[in-house]
């Protein structure tokens, strides 16, 4: 199986080897080597839509899933989170000051 490779916009290679933090990584490097840390929303869609433009749909895919798959997996965290805390603060209750 041969890997492919994408650019983003400044030449920086990307492989494509189904390994979504990589592509992160990277887009991360390139946002901030070029903006520091003041980069917009709009900087950060024309760097994915530029390397998106590159993948083949089987490539689109296996990254789209990867995507769910993350946030899926991100939100579940977040969501267990919160309850953790609501039981955490509902077991605890603030002592009287008086």
């Amino acid at each position: 199986m041969t890997m492919r490779t994408i650019k983003t916009t400044s030449g920086t290679e990307v492989v494509l080897d189904g390994d979504l933090l990589a592509v992160l990584e990277t887009l991360y490097r390139e946002l901030h080597s070029r903006h520091g840390l003041d980069y917009s929303f709009e900087d950060t869609m024309r760097e994915i839509r530029h390397l998106i433009g590159q993948m083949s749909p089987a490539d689109r895919e296996t990254y789209l899933l990867e995507s769910l798959f993350l946030n899926s997996v991100t939100y579940e965290n977040e969501k267990l989170g919160a309850y953790v805390r609501r039981l955490t603060s509902e077991s605890n209750p603030p002592a009287a000051h008086g």
